[in-house]
């Protein structure tokens, strides 16, 4: 047994490089979180794919903290840990917007795998009829496999990064979770999703945890927060927890990731650089 997954949940998650439905939030705590959100968004505008929400919102640093999905987290990647990146992921009813097939780890950089898990919390019904998440189990055993960018309006991937082989869709799992409930995946996983055709909102936040043993092979100077345990390794520049939403410290900081990342996300992608500085901004 881990600190919080069953000895079923662990052989689940290595044998198929995903494991759901995890419970971290009470119906009550999550219907809570969500009118936080909302609350946010109805005075600050939209927060889907803001990057690092933790650093510039209370509520996802505290969520981020939760101790059920830092034990969790640990249970698969070691007892410590640090939080490399994260994002509110919102489809809005009725939303054309898509995730096309692809490996997570073909444009982040970092490696090994085995030191890094994402977990994807839900705080609203997901499921496939808003545009939930689908797996294809053991995928996680292959190589990265070739992805073609696409750079595709309604394809919600920076690059609209697609993975160019057939993929068995028959053999894809839904991942339905209740609010409150969380999976997690391997950043090698074959997984996407399709546009939403219901009148609920689909709302999740996702975090990337990582060992201090992982590395950052891309850039020299990424950053990370510790969140559990201890950092011997000293790999990533570390980050602080914000005073207050929105301060100005933790904004700026956000403001140098994002550049900083850039530079990793983007690398190779000189043929869609037009596409790119339309959708994103000059690196």
């Amino acid at each position: 047994m881990g600190k919080h997954l069953s000895d079923a949940e662990l052989r689940r998650y290595h044998d198929d490089g995903f494991v759901f439905p995890i419970d971290i939030l009470s119906a009550d705590e999550a219907l809570g979180c969500r009118g936080r959100l909302e609350a946010f968004e109805a005075e600050h505008g939209k927060v889907k794919y803001a990057m690092k929400p933790y650093l510039t919102m209370l509520l996802a640093d505290e969520l981020a903290h939760h101790p059920a999905l830092l034990d969790a987290a640990c249970d698969v990647i070691g007892p410590n840990l640090l939080l490399w990146d994260g994002a509110f992921i919102i489809k809005e009813p009725h939303d054309d917007h898509f995730v096309s097939w692809h490996q997570d780890l073909t444009y982040w950089g970092i490696e090994p795998a085995e030191g890094i898990v994402s977990v994807w919390l839900a705080l609203s019904p997901v499921g496939p009829e808003n545009g939930g998440m689908r797996v294809i189990p053991g995928s996680h055993a292959l190589d990265i496999l070739p992805h073609a960018d696409t750079f595709e309006a309604d394809n919600l991937l920076s690059r609209g990064q697609t993975i160019a082989a057939e993929i068995d869709e028959d053999s894809a799992v839904d991942v339905r979770l209740a609010p409150g409930q969380m999976s997690l995946h391997h950043g090698r996983v074959v997984h996407g999703s399709k546009p939403s055709h219901s009148d609920e909102r689909r709302i999740g936040l996702n975090f990337q945890f990582i060992a201090p043993e992982v590395r950052q092979t891309a850039i020299d100077n990424d950053m990370a927060m510790l969140v559990r345990g201890a950092d011997a390794c000293g790999h990533f520049e570390p980050e602080a927890r914000p005073a207050a939403d929105l301060d100005p410290a933790a904004l700026a900081l956000v403001a140098e990731v994002a550049r900083r990342r850039h530079k990793v996300l983007f690398r190779g992608a000189e043929a869609g650089a037009a596409e790119l500085n339309r959708r994103y901004g000059a690196a």
